[in-house]
């Protein structure tokens, strides 16, 4: 019972059944309704006839002993019909039967004043022989000689002898009448069952046979599926999510695709800058080696050590890369000055400036504060700064000042200011350019979006940035000298 065909042929069947069995019951009902309804229509003024025909009843004589061979005569009349004599309370005075058989010794005078009336047909009253039955009949008042009502002639039409015949005949009729029923909901069910399979599994077969041709696609060409489904809207809802999960997938093996390529572009970009360094400290160290020991010199020593610097301080952005990558860096907003941090950033940078000739020139206002996290601001800059006195040559000049941008500043609730870290050294490439740009259209973080063409300070640079929610505009030509502009949140 687990399959949808085994499912939809139980519900076929038990609906066909219930349904049959409902219209059957509704059709005895109507039968017994149009039956009781002729019959009482058709014996409407039987006792009205009866009473005027004998003697006794006409004249308004209601008792037993005088009426004993009065009901004997009209037992002619079969034994479809039982023949009472009533009081005006509707107490049962002569009767057909053996005095055992009265069940009820008072009946009912209401629906026999509304038969008498002429109410709407068929009209039901309480039968003296049953507690809870009633039945059909005809009545009518009996007068004596002055016209006064005396009582009721009362006669039951189909009487507990047609009832009993009629039971007997419908045990025997019963079997066959439910399994013909029976069988013809099994058939009935199974034609329906059919047609409501062709139909309504139709479009879910198509479905199946084109998920099986996706097996068959390559997941780089993009998976789809090759039809549109016009069956019931589960099964239109239900293409629809399979189309948007295809194509979800096929995005997503697009954009796992270009992450490893821009991985492996990474990586190539860094062992080249991880090699640069690490060939110059191993060949001063062996250039030291194999001179005398009395011609030996401490410059030699002195640059091999600067290289083993830079090999870790690489290796050290490497692991903040991963941290930011992995979310393990996030932002700790709060009131800042400006001032402060450049401070800080100056006296850090102050002895390598100074080694290679180089100016800094820091500049804001003293008193003024921004809304941001420090260290994670205090990162950008230094990287920014770090590769600005890298390719500035001797007697250059890198400045930090407050400057007026084109970019409208994001609306956070503050007034946003624009910093801008200049310097005059060798500039950027046209590649390098349109790779960092990206930042303007896409400050967010995402793992698939590394820049590898611009080493890994200037993307740990981006990926600060992007935690920030920080704008930047970037300014460059090789020779001159490069601008970076980054937008704040002023207080």
């Amino acid at each position: 019972m687990k399959s949808l065909f085994s499912r939809l042929l139980l519900s076929a069947s038990v609906i066909v059944f219930i349904l049959i069995v409902a219209v059957w019951q509704w059709f005895q009902f109507s039968q017994d309704f149009s039956r009781n309804q002729v019959q009482q229509s058709l014996h409407q003024e039987l006792a009205l006839h009866m009473a005027h025909i004998n003697p006794l009843l006409s004249q308004g004589i209601t008792s037993d002993a005088a009426l004993k061979e009065a009901f004997h005569d009209f037992m002619l009349l079969g034994p479809s019909f039982e023949i009472y004599t009533l009081d005006i309370q509707g107490n049962v005075i002569a009767y057909d039967a053996n005095q055992e058989k009265i069940k009820r010794p008072q009946v009912s005078t209401l629906p026999i004043e509304a038969f008498i009336e002429g109410g709407e047909l068929p009209i039901k009253g309480m039968d003296p022989r049953s507690l809870d039955s009633n039945k059909i009949f005809s009545a009518a008042h009996l007068q004596d000689a002055a016209g006064k009502i005396t009582g009721y002639l009362y006669v039951i039409i189909g009487g507990e002898d047609f009832d009993m015949w009629q039971s007997l005949v419908s045990e025997h009729q019963a079997p066959r009448i439910w399994g013909g029923m029976l069988i013809g909901s099994s058939i009935f069910a199974l034609l329906l069952f059919a047609l409501l399979a062709r139909y309504l599994t139709a479009p879910l077969s198509r479905l199946e046979q084109d998920l099986r041709l996706v097996e068959t696609q390559k997941l780089a060409d993009g998976l789809s599926l090759s039809h549109d489904y016009r069956g019931s809207i589960e099964i239109r809802q239900l293409s629809l999510h399979i189309k948007r999960l295809l194509n979800e997938i096929s995005e997503q093996h697009k954009a796992i695709n270009r992450q490893q390529q821009a991985r492996h572009d990474f990586m190539l970009h860094l062992s080249h800058d991880l090699k640069t360094p690490l060939t110059s400290l191993q060949g001063y160290i062996d250039t030291w080696l194999l001179l005398p020991a009395n011609e030996r010199s401490s410059d030699l020593i002195q640059v091999a050590a600067n290289s083993g610097k830079y090999i870790q301080q690489l290796l050290s952005q490497m692991l903040e890369l991963a941290a930011l990558e992995n979310g393990q860096i996030t932002p700790d907003f709060k009131e800042t000055k400006l001032s402060l941090l450049l401070e800080q950033l100056k006296q850090y940078f102050a002895p390598r400036a100074n080694t290679q000739k180089v100016q800094l020139d820091f500049e804001v206002d003293q008193n003024l504060a921004i809304i941001t996290d420090p260290q994670i601001l205090m990162r950008v800059l230094s990287n920014l700064v770090d590769n600005a006195i890298r390719y500035t040559p001797t007697g250059g000049i890198i400045s930090i000042k407050l400057s007026a941008a084109n970019s409208s500043p994001k609306d956070r609730g503050h007034q946003g200011i624009w910093l801008s870290i200049s310097d005059n050294g060798s500039g950027m490439h046209k590649h390098e350019l349109q790779a960092l740009q990206q930042m303007r259209n896409k400050p967010s973080f995402k793992r698939d979006d590394i820049l590898p063409q611009l080493g890994v300070g200037l993307a740990i640079v981006r990926q600060l940035l992007g935690l920030l929610e920080c704008n930047i505009d970037i300014d460059s030509t090789p020779g001159e000298g490069s601008c970076f502009q980054i937008e704040l949140q002023k207080v």
